[in-house]
């Protein structure tokens, strides 16, 4: 299990911006979308794993709130959390 998500943090931080332990936020075009997909369903053991994928459109990334440190990634198309 920890080599599987060991493989998937490494594969998410070549897309993404790491904002905390499990949760990354990516700009991706439609066809970095579907290739992270096919690349996640590679590595993890569809039985036991499970990674999420939201799409946030710009008026909701508008509502995001952080408190402490960190800043939103600007104009994204696509959200990995």
């Amino acid at each position: 299990m920890d080599k599987r998500r060991t493989k998937v943090m490494k594969l998410l931080k070549g897309y993404g911006t790491r904002v905390q332990y499990s949760v990354f936020e990516c700009l991706l075009s439609r066809d970095e979308l579907a290739k992270l997909g096919r690349d996640l369903r590679a590595l993890i053991d569809v039985n036991t794993d499970s990674v999420r994928c939201y799409r946030l459109d710009s008026e909701a990334v508008q509502q995001i709130a952080i408190y402490g440190i960190g800043r939103v990634t600007t104009e994204p198309t696509h959200w990995l959390v």
